[in-house]
């Protein structure tokens, strides 16, 4: 059995092969045999915040179902980068597009919905928001709902808070930093927070992929970007099969740029980059 070398805490290959099992069977990210070190570096704060002794110590309380670790155990391993405007052409198609699609379809009930699944701290439903803001302003009594989840519940609350440094804002331009969003003072200098009107756009909750979902409503798109490239391929099946499932006809899915749904489902078109459209 090998142990790491020159470490606070010893960490078998069993150990890391448990917990392995357990982040895959919880969330869906499959870890390669490589990210031993990145989970040594992770799960070993929540050793030490706990005050326990060892890995075996912390597994031992996994198995005994304590939910709340489990829960900050998601938070350590989820990856959370992201920014405003992050991966641009799919905001320009959003406004060019889609958004003037979506006036022409929902003659009835004038209302467009859209899912942010896996928005981590919350810039890419915010982008979305701003897009959609702007959009509306030419086009009254039409209104914007955008559902924005994550795994990580800590993620989520700061994303609620939409507080955020201003340099995370670069490609954010003047016109919306004026429109959209509030500069912080005093202790709050070099921040920003996004204003009212976008936040009452969004609403945030935490939601599990690969757990069965609790959802009525269908979506006339989804942002899903970037996040299913860490699952195996059977739970990417099961996640894009659930969002046709749930998008409006013609609905859109939008993935991440080293994403593809080929060889996964046969239910969408690719239209246009890493943008695609539900059969019907």
């Amino acid at each position: 059995m090998k142990q790491s070398s020159a470490k606070q805490y010893a960490f078998s290959d069993a150990e890391y092969e448990e917990l392995r099992r357990i982040i895959e069977q919880s969330v869906g990210i499959a870890l390669a045999s490589g990210k031993r070190d990145l989970v040594y570096g992770r799960v070993s704060r929540r050793v030490r915040a706990l005050g326990l002794s060892s890995f075996a110590e912390y597994l031992a309380r996994l198995r005994k179902g304590d939910q709340a670790e489990l829960e900050e155990l998601v938070n350590a391993m989820t990856t959370n980068v992201t920014q405003f405007f992050r991966e641009s052409h799919h905001f320009d198609y959003l406004r060019e597009t889609f958004l003037p699609e979506m006036v022409q379809r929902h003659q009835r009930d004038r209302v467009i919905r859209i899912w942010s699944a896996g928005c981590s701290s919350g810039e890419e439903p915010y982008s979305i928001a701003v897009v959609m803001a702007e959009f509306l302003d030419a086009h009254p009594g039409w209104r914007a709902e955008i559902w924005a989840t994550d795994v990580d519940g800590a993620i989520l609350r700061q994303a609620e808070e939409g507080v955020y440094p201003m340099e995370s804002l670069k490609d954010v331009s003047q016109e919306r930093l004026r429109r959209f969003f509030l500069r912080g003072k005093g202790v709050n200098e070099g921040k920003v927070r996004v204003g009212k009107s976008l936040r009452e756009i969004v609403q945030f909750q935490r939601v599990n992929l690969i757990q069965p979902w609790r959802i009525r409503q269908s979506f006339d798109a989804v942002f899903c970007r970037n996040v299913i490239i860490y699952f195996d391929r059977a739970h990417k099946k099961q996640v894009v099969e659930g969002f046709a499932d749930h998008l409006a006809p013609k609905g859109h899915l939008f993935l991440g740029h080293s994403e593809s749904l080929h060889g996964l489902t046969d239910r969408y078109q690719l239209i246009g980059k890493t943008i695609y459209r539900r059969r019907d």
